[in-house]
Protein backbone atom coordinates (compact mmCIF):
# COMPACT_ATOMS: atom_id res chain seq x y z
CA UNK A 1 0.00 0.00 0.00
CA UNK A 2 2.84 2.36 0.89
CA UNK A 3 4.53 1.65 -2.43
CA UNK A 4 1.28 2.28 -4.31
CA UNK A 5 0.72 5.54 -2.48
CA UNK A 6 4.26 6.63 -3.31
CA UNK A 7 3.68 5.79 -6.99
CA UNK A 8 0.43 7.79 -7.07
CA UNK A 9 2.18 10.69 -5.38
CA UNK A 10 4.98 10.67 -7.93
CA UNK A 11 2.49 10.59 -10.79
CA UNK A 12 0.55 13.43 -9.20
CA UNK A 13 3.70 15.50 -8.88
CA UNK A 14 4.66 14.78 -12.49
CA UNK A 15 1.33 15.85 -13.98
CA UNK A 16 1.34 19.39 -12.48
CA UNK A 17 4.91 19.70 -13.76
CA UNK A 18 3.81 18.88 -17.30
CA UNK A 19 0.80 21.22 -17.08
CA UNK A 20 3.08 24.00 -15.83
CA UNK A 21 5.48 23.37 -18.71
CA UNK A 22 2.63 23.51 -21.24
CA UNK A 23 1.39 26.75 -19.68
CA UNK A 24 4.85 28.32 -19.85
CA UNK A 25 5.25 27.20 -23.47
CA UNK A 26 1.87 28.73 -24.31
CA UNK A 27 2.77 32.04 -22.67
CA UNK A 28 6.09 32.17 -24.49
CA UNK A 29 4.46 31.32 -27.81
CA UNK A 30 1.70 33.87 -27.32
CA UNK A 31 4.26 36.65 -26.98
CA UNK A 32 5.34 35.98 -30.57
CA UNK A 33 2.15 34.46 -31.99
CA UNK A 34 -0.83 36.31 -30.49
CA UNK A 35 -3.37 34.21 -32.44
CA UNK A 36 -2.09 30.82 -31.26
CA UNK A 37 -4.99 30.33 -28.82
CA UNK A 38 -7.68 31.15 -31.39
CA UNK A 39 -6.07 29.00 -34.06
CA UNK A 40 -5.65 25.95 -31.80
CA UNK A 41 -9.20 26.28 -30.43
CA UNK A 42 -10.57 26.73 -33.95
CA UNK A 43 -8.85 23.58 -35.16
CA UNK A 44 -10.29 21.59 -32.27
CA UNK A 45 -13.82 22.88 -32.81
CA UNK A 46 -13.75 22.22 -36.55
CA UNK A 47 -12.41 18.66 -36.19
CA UNK A 48 -14.89 17.81 -33.44
CA UNK A 49 -17.78 19.41 -35.36
CA UNK A 50 -17.02 17.53 -38.57
CA UNK A 51 -16.80 14.15 -36.80
CA UNK A 52 -19.98 14.85 -34.84
CA UNK A 53 -21.85 15.81 -38.01
CA UNK A 54 -20.70 12.58 -39.66
CA UNK A 55 -21.91 10.70 -36.58
CA UNK A 56 -25.40 12.16 -36.85
CA UNK A 57 -25.43 11.41 -40.57
CA UNK A 58 -24.64 7.72 -40.05
CA UNK A 59 -26.76 7.38 -36.92
CA UNK A 60 -23.92 7.01 -34.36
CA UNK A 61 -23.40 10.47 -32.85
CA UNK A 62 -22.07 9.17 -29.52
CA UNK A 63 -19.29 7.05 -31.00
CA UNK A 64 -18.43 9.72 -33.54
CA UNK A 65 -18.45 12.35 -30.78
CA UNK A 66 -15.94 10.34 -28.70
CA UNK A 67 -13.73 9.80 -31.76
CA UNK A 68 -14.10 13.47 -32.68
CA UNK A 69 -12.98 14.54 -29.20
CA UNK A 70 -9.86 12.37 -29.38
CA UNK A 71 -8.96 13.50 -32.91
CA UNK A 72 -9.67 17.14 -32.04
CA UNK A 73 -7.31 16.94 -29.05
CA UNK A 74 -4.64 15.33 -31.23
CA UNK A 75 -5.02 17.97 -33.96
CA UNK A 76 -4.82 20.77 -31.39
CA UNK A 77 -1.65 19.29 -29.91
CA UNK A 78 0.00 19.01 -33.35
CA UNK A 79 -0.93 22.56 -34.37
CA UNK A 80 0.15 24.00 -31.02
CA UNK A 81 3.46 22.12 -31.17
CA UNK A 82 4.27 23.42 -34.64
CA UNK A 83 3.37 27.01 -33.83
CA UNK A 84 5.34 26.85 -30.57
CA UNK A 85 8.36 25.50 -32.44
CA UNK A 86 8.06 28.22 -35.07
CA UNK A 87 7.83 30.89 -32.36
CA UNK A 88 10.86 29.49 -30.55
CA UNK A 89 12.96 29.52 -33.72
CA UNK A 90 11.73 33.03 -34.48
CA UNK A 91 13.05 34.22 -31.13
CA UNK A 92 16.36 32.37 -31.56
CA UNK A 93 17.14 33.55 -35.10
CA UNK A 94 19.88 36.12 -35.17
CA UNK A 95 20.95 35.39 -31.60
CA UNK A 96 24.58 34.29 -31.06
CA UNK A 97 24.77 30.62 -30.13
CA UNK A 98 21.39 29.74 -31.68
CA UNK A 99 22.89 27.12 -34.00
CA UNK A 100 24.72 25.52 -31.08
CA UNK A 101 21.42 25.22 -29.20
CA UNK A 102 19.82 23.45 -32.17
CA UNK A 103 22.78 21.11 -32.62
CA UNK A 104 22.68 20.25 -28.93
CA UNK A 105 19.24 18.75 -29.53
CA UNK A 106 19.91 17.09 -32.89
CA UNK A 107 19.46 13.61 -31.42
CA UNK A 108 21.37 10.47 -30.57
CA UNK A 109 24.28 9.33 -32.70
CA UNK A 110 25.86 12.77 -32.97
CA UNK A 111 28.77 14.21 -31.01
CA UNK A 112 28.51 17.99 -30.87
CA UNK A 113 31.31 20.40 -29.99
CA UNK A 114 30.27 24.08 -29.92
CA UNK A 115 32.66 26.87 -30.92
CA UNK A 116 35.58 24.93 -32.39
CA UNK A 117 36.58 28.12 -34.21
CA UNK A 118 35.79 31.79 -33.64
CA UNK A 119 37.06 35.20 -34.72
CA UNK A 120 37.11 38.62 -33.11
CA UNK A 121 33.76 39.47 -34.71
CA UNK A 122 32.22 36.48 -32.90
CA UNK A 123 31.52 34.52 -36.06
CA UNK A 124 31.50 30.93 -34.83
CA UNK A 125 31.96 27.43 -36.24
CA UNK A 126 30.47 24.44 -34.42
CA UNK A 127 31.24 20.78 -35.15
CA UNK A 128 28.96 17.73 -35.24
CA UNK A 129 30.24 14.21 -35.88
CA UNK A 130 28.00 11.30 -36.82
CA UNK A 131 27.50 8.58 -39.41
CA UNK A 132 27.22 11.28 -42.08
CA UNK A 133 30.78 12.33 -41.28
CA UNK A 134 31.92 15.67 -39.93
CA UNK A 135 29.56 18.64 -40.24
CA UNK A 136 30.91 22.14 -39.64
CA UNK A 137 28.15 24.64 -38.91
CA UNK A 138 28.94 28.34 -39.11
CA UNK A 139 26.84 31.21 -37.80
CA UNK A 140 27.67 34.84 -38.38
CA UNK A 141 28.81 36.82 -41.41
CA UNK A 142 28.91 34.46 -44.45
CA UNK A 143 31.96 36.17 -45.98
CA UNK A 144 34.02 35.93 -42.81
CA UNK A 145 32.83 32.38 -42.17
CA UNK A 146 34.40 31.15 -45.43
CA UNK A 147 37.87 31.69 -43.99
CA UNK A 148 36.97 30.11 -40.65
CA UNK A 149 35.47 27.03 -42.31
CA UNK A 150 38.40 26.64 -44.69
CA UNK A 151 40.91 26.92 -41.84
CA UNK A 152 39.05 24.36 -39.75
CA UNK A 153 38.84 21.93 -42.68
CA UNK A 154 42.57 22.27 -43.27
CA UNK A 155 43.33 21.71 -39.60
CA UNK A 156 41.17 18.57 -39.44
CA UNK A 157 42.44 17.17 -42.75
CA UNK A 158 45.72 16.21 -41.14
CA UNK A 159 43.93 13.97 -38.67
CA UNK A 160 40.68 12.74 -40.27
CA UNK A 161 41.35 12.78 -44.01
CA UNK A 162 39.26 9.62 -44.51
CA UNK A 163 36.02 11.16 -43.16
CA UNK A 164 33.65 13.22 -45.33
CA UNK A 165 33.33 16.85 -44.25
CA UNK A 166 30.22 18.95 -44.86
CA UNK A 167 29.93 22.65 -44.14
CA UNK A 168 26.74 24.58 -43.44
CA UNK A 169 26.24 28.30 -43.00
CA UNK A 170 23.13 29.17 -41.00
CA UNK A 171 21.06 32.00 -42.45
CA UNK A 172 18.33 32.96 -44.88
CA UNK A 173 20.55 33.92 -47.81
CA UNK A 174 21.29 31.97 -50.97
CA UNK A 175 23.10 28.72 -50.29
CA UNK A 176 22.47 29.01 -46.55
CA UNK A 177 20.33 26.84 -44.27
CA UNK A 178 17.62 28.51 -42.14
CA UNK A 179 17.96 27.84 -38.43
CA UNK A 180 14.62 26.00 -38.28
CA UNK A 181 15.82 23.57 -40.98
CA UNK A 182 19.28 22.92 -39.51
CA UNK A 183 18.36 19.75 -37.63
CA UNK A 184 16.44 18.33 -40.59
CA UNK A 185 19.34 19.09 -42.92
CA UNK A 186 21.78 17.19 -40.71
CA UNK A 187 19.49 14.19 -40.41
CA UNK A 188 19.02 14.03 -44.19
CA UNK A 189 22.74 13.73 -44.89
CA UNK A 190 23.66 10.25 -46.21
CA UNK A 191 25.07 7.92 -43.58
CA UNK A 192 28.36 6.63 -44.92
CA UNK A 193 30.41 5.83 -41.81
CA UNK A 194 29.99 2.73 -39.63
CA UNK A 195 29.75 3.22 -35.88
CA UNK A 196 33.32 2.07 -35.26
CA UNK A 197 34.70 4.66 -37.68
CA UNK A 198 32.59 7.42 -36.10
CA UNK A 199 34.18 6.54 -32.75
CA UNK A 200 37.65 6.57 -34.33
CA UNK A 201 37.03 9.98 -35.89
CA UNK A 202 35.88 11.40 -32.56
CA UNK A 203 38.94 9.97 -30.83
CA UNK A 204 41.28 11.54 -33.39
CA UNK A 205 39.57 14.92 -33.11
CA UNK A 206 39.80 14.69 -29.33
CA UNK A 207 43.51 14.02 -29.67
CA UNK A 208 43.95 17.47 -31.22
CA UNK A 209 43.80 18.84 -27.70
CA UNK A 210 42.23 22.02 -26.39
CA UNK A 211 40.67 23.61 -29.45
CA UNK A 212 40.01 26.89 -27.66
CA UNK A 213 43.75 27.45 -27.21
CA UNK A 214 44.24 27.37 -31.00
CA UNK A 215 41.83 30.15 -31.89
CA UNK A 216 41.75 33.92 -31.36
CA UNK A 217 39.86 35.04 -28.27
CA UNK A 218 37.14 37.58 -29.14
CA UNK A 219 37.11 40.95 -27.44
CA UNK A 220 34.22 41.62 -25.12
CA UNK A 221 31.81 39.10 -23.60
CA UNK A 222 31.21 35.63 -25.00
CA UNK A 223 28.06 35.27 -27.10
CA UNK A 224 24.94 34.81 -25.01
CA UNK A 225 23.89 31.20 -24.58
CA UNK A 226 27.16 29.76 -25.87
CA UNK A 227 28.89 27.01 -23.93
CA UNK A 228 32.56 26.28 -23.90
CA UNK A 229 33.56 22.98 -25.52
CA UNK A 230 34.45 20.09 -23.26
CA UNK A 231 37.05 17.91 -24.91
CA UNK A 232 35.47 15.99 -27.74
CA UNK A 233 32.01 17.38 -27.16
CA UNK A 234 28.87 15.83 -25.88
CA UNK A 235 27.82 12.44 -27.13
CA UNK A 236 24.29 12.09 -28.29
Amino acid sequence: MARKAHSNGAAGAENPGRLKQIALTYKMTRRVDSKVGLVVAGVGIVVFGVLLAIGFAIGHPVYAGILGFVLAFLAMAIVFGRRAERAAFGQMEGQPGAAAAVLDNVGRGWTVTPAVAMNRNQDVVHRAVGKAGIVLVGEGNPNRLRGLLAAEKKRMARTVADAPVHDIVVGDGEGQVPLKKLRTTLLKLPRVLPGAQVTAVNDRLRALGDLMSNMPVPKGPMPKGMRMPKGGGKAR
